[in-house]
């Protein structure tokens, strides 16, 4: 099994991963709050360059590159601009990648050979849209092969506390099962071997785990069990670490970064 540290610095605790052991990586608590990557790439590597995004749930995927040309193009005055998307992939070494989420999955992925890193924020909707697979698309077109990643889901709402309408779990089962009818979606899912979906009581209800989506999104891929990793902690569950959307209804995050390295 891989295994998850706890880390601490000046007495504030974030997670990192045996499997991304590679890379100077973290998934931060809420005690970072409100720290910005500026903030935190140091605490990684200090002369890593940041990047971050202005997350809007969908599957766009940008390089640093890409990210500098959009910023480019937003009027030069907006100090603050962000490019919009909801994966980033680095394509030199020491670019620090981060998303922020607040019960979506936080997704880190190295590669073993190339030493390029994804940082990746996947809800229920960059889950529907395949954002993880998007992201590993683009890191083969840079020349990655798959057995060479390594991927690590963060903190997130865990499925047995995360109710969703049975439409929206038919939207994001659409991402492993081809059927275009909801109940048909629904039942499939049911029916998988360690199902992301758990009845709920309330009609017209179902809980979903997105992670586990995401896992089988990965092993459709060729990714085997072996390079993927799953935090063992529920967003929503641990108030004592993670801020929760859902339990709290604010808008606070907790930040998830990694380093490129030099191979």
């Amino acid at each position: 099994m891989h295994t998850w540290h706890w880390r601490n610095w000046e007495g504030l605790s974030y997670l990192t991963c045996s499997l991304l052991e590679n890379w100077q990586h973290g998934f931060f608590t809420h005690q970072f709050w409100p720290r910005s990557p500026q903030d935190l790439t140091p605490l990684l590597h200090p002369e890593a360059s940041v990047y971050r995004l202005k997350q809007v749930h969908g599957n766009t995927v940008l390089t640093p590159q890409e990210v500098d040309s959009q910023l480019r193009e937003i009027a030069a005055d907006e100090e603050s601009a962000l490019a919009s998307a909801d994966g980033l992939i680095t394509e030199a070494p020491l670019q620090a990648v981060w998303v922020a989420s607040a019960d979506c999955t936080p997704v880190l992925i190295g590669d073993m050979q190339t030493g390029q890193v994804a940082a990746l924020h996947a809800g229920w909707r960059g889950t529907a849209a395949k954002i993880v697979p998007q992201a590993i698309a683009r890191l083969q077109a840079q020349g990655s092969q798959v057995q060479d990643l390594r991927v690590a889901l963060g903190p997130a709402i865990a499925g047995e506390v995360y109710q969703v309408s049975v439409e929206v779990a038919a939207e994001i089962g659409a991402s492993i099962i081809s059927h275009s009818n909801t109940q048909k979606i629904v039942q499939a899912l049911h029916e998988l071997p360690n199902s992301p979906l758990l009845a709920d009581p309330e009609a017209g209800k179902v809980r979903v785990d997105v992670r586990r989506v995401n896992t089988l999104q990965l092993e459709n891929l060729g990714i085997s069990g072996e390079q993927i990793a799953i935090a063992p902690y529920c967003t929503y569950q641990t108030p004592e670490h993670f801020f929760s959307y859902r339990r709290e209804q604010q808008k606070k995050v907790q930040w998830s970064g990694i380093v490129s390295s030099q191979i």
